[in-house]
């Protein structure tokens, strides 16, 4: 193997590394923001119920 080759070989090996490295990184901060958005769900949901205690509390089924 000559050295133009290796040189090129190693050189798209670094860049797949730093390719997923991003998009890892991607993912995480896609997942994070996912964690605090459901995270400011819980918390209006339930200052919403500690408001209206009575509204959701059952359910009315007819058949």
């Amino acid at each position: 193997m000559d050295i133009a080759a290796l040189s090129t070989s190693l050189a798209q090996g670094k860049i797949m590394s730093q390719v997923s490295v991003s998009l890892a990184k991607m993912g995480m901060n896609l997942a994070k923001q996912q964690g605090q958005a459901l995270q400011q769900l819980v918390e209006t949901s339930s200052m919403e119920q500690s408001i209206t205690p009575h509204v959701g509390g059952n359910i009315d089924i007819k058949l």
